[in-house]
């Protein structure tokens, strides 16, 4: 942190040196290879069982707040090797490209143009693919693309599900209860998530400012707070003893040159009530101690309203990013239960 303050080397740098990646290979279940779709680079495993009939798909986004990961990561091959092995299913894993050298919406525009070219009819033929099984999934920063993506009218009549993994939804708000509680919490503190968010949009280190201390919203954007007011949203057993406070507002500037954080394709709360009707089947995995817990709450809440049918699971017991840790023993009890979970509702709803 000490070295990105100074302008030594970016914050995201040994983290990405550090990543645990691994070659595709294939096993006697999953036939693994790096290849792309629409120029983008993806990971897909195809499983090798036979099949009675036409296969589901999933097309997987990986998280690390816009700025780390990759497909090829241990944890990420794990998870997608698991599921095509478990579901029978088609997994295409997406590395989209990376901020701080790339901002919002590159991200969004590679994983829609990955998902765009799969749900070609003669992209799904050759891959043995039913048209009407296919859903995207994406755990924190790969959540928010996923649920994002299912604002656009050419993509969302063509997914079945959606499965968000303590997803990052809004940019509004970065005081909610969670981010008060877990302020200081192991592996997401606010101070870096408030990074990563402000990373996505602009390297100017005045946004990261205005966002730590909550005064980046202008007033003329203060109809949209209605979308994440946590007193409405929340259930009154996590709302604790917190109290809901009228936003500062910021600078009108700041909006005009990075208007990318009140854009609904980087904060999918923010879409209104028409855009949400109609989405389809979700499955949202909170954590209690996660900065962007209430992200997940609040938006299970607001498609309950307009009827979308939403699995809400909130683990009690762990913490941002627990399914990643599946690998590390200290951690595997947790994390294999969650991934159990995600797996088993794929298997009942796709």
């Amino acid at each position: 942190e000490v070295a990105d303050q100074l302008g030594l080397s970016s914050y995201t740098e040994p983290l990405m040196a550090t990543a645990d990646y691994v070659a595709p290979t294939s096993d006697e279940n999953v036939t693994v290879t790096d290849t792309e779709f629409s120029e983008v680079p993806v990971r897909l495993y195809l499983p090798r069982k036979g099949s009675d009939g036409l296969r589901r798909a999933v097309v997987y986004f990986h998280g690390g707040g816009w700025s780390l990961g990759h497909a090829g990561m241990k944890s990420y091959d794990h998870l997608n090797r698991w599921t095509a092995n478990r579901l029978n299913a088609v997994v295409v894993s997406v590395s989209y490209r990376l901020a701080p050298k790339y901002h919002f919406p590159v991200q969004f525009e590679d994983v829609y143009s990955v998902t765009k070219f799969f749900l070609q009819s003669s992209v799904l033929s050759q891959y043995e693919v039913d048209p009407d099984r296919v859903c995207v999934a994406g755990d924190s920063a790969g959540g928010n693309l996923a649920a994002a993506l299912l604002k656009d009218p050419e993509v969302k009549p063509k997914l079945k599900a959606q499965a968000l993994l303590y997803p990052a939804l809004q940019t509004l708000d970065l005081n909610l209860p969670s981010y008060q509680e877990n302020e200081n919490r192991f592996f997401l503190p606010k101070w870096l998530m408030v990074k990563f968010w402000s990373q996505y949009f602009t390297s100017d280190s005045s946004l990261r400012k205005a966002m730590a201390s909550n005064t980046h919203v202008p007033v003329e954007s203060s109809h949209l707070l209605q979308f994440v007011n946590w007193s409405n949203l929340l259930p009154e057993e996590m709302k604790k003893d917190h109290v809901y406070a009228s936003s500062t507002y910021g600078s009108s500037e700041l909006a005009r040159k990075y208007p990318g954080f009140l854009d609904p394709r980087a904060a999918p709360l923010l879409a209104s009530d028409a855009q949400l009707r109609g989405l389809p089947l979700t499955y949202i995995l909170t954590c209690e101690y996660d900065v962007l817990r209430d992200d997940g709450v609040m938006y299970a809440q607001r498609l309950r309203v307009v009827g979308v049918p939403v699995t809400h699971d909130h683990a009690k017991d762990t913490f941002h990013g627990a399914m990643a840790f599946v690998l590390d023993p200290a951690a595997l009890a947790v994390g294999q239960r969650l991934m159990n979970r995600y797996i088993e509702w794929l298997n009942e709803n796709l």
